[in-house]
């Protein structure tokens, strides 16, 4: 080691793949997150950095707690999407290795990751950065990654590294504090501690509305699994997956890192662990509310101010999960209904929002809605329109996951449906942060309901206005349907809980 200033490379490659949503292109990470060298630990210093927050919660940690020399390599993220372009995949990759291979000697490699990427021609490049990261670093390097804890969990993931560090919280709000846990290990590693990884997975495929960690078996199973860190136990981190990946490493899966490398004890625990989630199984079922009830409750919210208001999420249509941001069923159906005192956000037409800068606040038109991308869900609807406010995008989150995070939607505006207010923005991105409203003028407090294309993450940032009891997830068609039945899976294991009723496990 580097006595008085450990050299630490820093690099990270994130993104969640839908494997039934369109291709994630080089243009997808530009318009997201993509720099490289010093650009990179900028930014994570910056007050309110446009990095996900794991980047500057492990620099700001190692600030904290000593010299150290950080070394940047690149980061890349984007939103969730389809397959990553495998061309870029590659290139990235050729970039990773150069730099890992003519930057050094390093002391420990740091890799802000997400764990559920796929590529074109990769089920796994999770995998293979991480493979390809040890074998450049060698056998004792330490290697320290941060995953979403819907990453889809490899064997050569958890061989390849010394911690595996995955999110707790779902909604995500505690990113940058495992950033932070992952400077203290590492911080660790650099002294001499020696770790063991072991995983177990079981053939559970939750839909993605049951894996909340307030309440409910993902949250009995999670903290259950952090009681028994402490001692030789360092990391526990149990992953639920990201179903509509449909890989062969689908499966909620329990990794635990133990010191002194008690690879006996790390078997063990991620075992017990295991058994409990798979026998609560039955309890990861959810049921949804149907289209037509839930309208039924915003029209009766709309009409009687005396009734308390309410959240319908759109999930199908969750652009955190590859959605496209832009079906109709619900809008339409709220729009047809005559409901009023609607708040929808956000959707994703670029067009639409192009238009409504041409014309200038206060305009009235005919909307189109998309004219550029149509496919099965995202369907075409037109209805008259004015444009009640604009805005550039940009803002920082205030609340849940966006907390302190510079975001960017891209020229946006706010239309007036006559009873429903439709943000509509050109980056698509799901709906998770009251700025997202605020921006335009509006009040989330004022609203009767509020309709957010979104899986999870708004309940972070939403539940100041409206509790989980008046919280709705809406039955509709779309990329990100909880209703897991409707997809043609082709490389998902199976049998798999809950598709496969039959289904068995054991733990080895």
């Amino acid at each position: 080691m580097t006595a008085t200033s450990p050299r630490i490379a820093l690099l990270g490659f994130a993104i969640e793949c839908n494997r039934f949503a369109p291709v994630s292109t080089r243009e997808d990470f530009a318009n997201d997150v993509d720099m490289r060298g010093n650009a990179l630990l900028v930014e994570a210093r910056k007050p309110a950095p446009c990095l996900m927050p794991d980047m500057p919660g492990f620099v700001t940690e190692m600030d904290r707690t000593g010299a150290w020399t950080p070394v940047p390599l690149r980061i890349a993220s984007a939103q969730p999407g389809g397959p990553v372009e495998h061309g870029y995949f590659r290139e990235l990759l050729a970039e990773f290795e150069d730099g890992l291979r003519k930057q050094g000697p390093f002391d420990g490699v740091y890799v802000s990751s997400h764990g559920a990427a796929l590529s074109t021609q990769s089920d796994d490049p999770d995998g293979d950065l991480y493979e390809m990261i040890r074998g450049i670093v060698g056998p004792d390097m330490p290697v320290i990654g941060t995953f979403d804890l819907h990453a889809n969990v490899s064997p050569r993931m958890v061989d390849t590294i010394s911690v595996f560090v995955g999110y707790r919280c779902n909604p995500h709000t505690d990113i940058r504090e495992r950033g932070v846990e992952a400077a203290q290990h590492m911080r660790e590693l650099l002294g001499g501690v020696r770790t063991a990884t072991a995983m177990v997975k079981i053939p559970l495929v939750a839909p993605q509305i049951s894996l909340l960690t307030a309440t409910g078996p993902y949250a009995d199973v999670m903290n259950y699994g952090l009681s028994k860190v402490g001692g030789k136990v360092m990391n526990v981190s149990v992953m639920a997956g990201f179903s509509y990946s449909d890989t062969p490493k689908n499966g909620l899966t329990t990794i635990v890192t133990t010191r002194d490398r008690d690879l006996a004890a790390a078997e063990a625990l991620a075992r017990d662990i295991s058994s409990r989630a798979w026998d609560m199984r039955e309890r990861f079922k959810r049921r949804m509310t149907s289209l037509e009830d839930a309208v039924r409750m915003a029209v009766a919210v709309g009409n009687d101010p005396g009734l308390p208001p309410i959240i319908l999420a759109d999930v199908a249509d969750n652009p955190g999960g590859g959605g496209r941001g832009n079906t109709v069923q619900l809008l339409k159906a709220l729009k047809d209904a005559g409901a009023k005192g609607v708040i929808c956000g956000v959707f994703n037409d670029a067009a639409v929002a192009e238009e409504a800068h041409r014309l200038g606040r206060g305009a009235p038109f005919h909307a189109r809605f998309n004219t550029r991308e149509q496919d099965a869900f995202s369907q075409a609807w037109e209805c008259d329109a004015t444009v009640a406010a604009l805005s550039d995008g940009r803002y920082v989150g205030r609340r849940g996951l966006a907390r302190g995070m510079a975001c960017e939607m891209g020229p946006s505006a706010l239309l007036d449906l006559d009873g429903i207010k439709l943000v509509v923005i050109t980056h698509r991105q799901q709906c998770l942060d009251p700025m997202q409203f605020e921006q335009f003028g509006l009040d989330p407090a004022l609203a009767r309901t509020i309709v957010v294309k979104s899986r999870g993450h708004f309940r972070a940032g939403f539940d100041g206005y409206v509790p989980a009891e008046r919280t709705y997830e809406v039955d509709c068609p779309g990329l990100t349907s909880p209703n897991l039945a409707t997809f043609p899976w082709r490389r998902l294991p199976r049998p798999v809980y809950p598709l496969d009723e039959e289904t068995t496990w054991a733990p080895a």
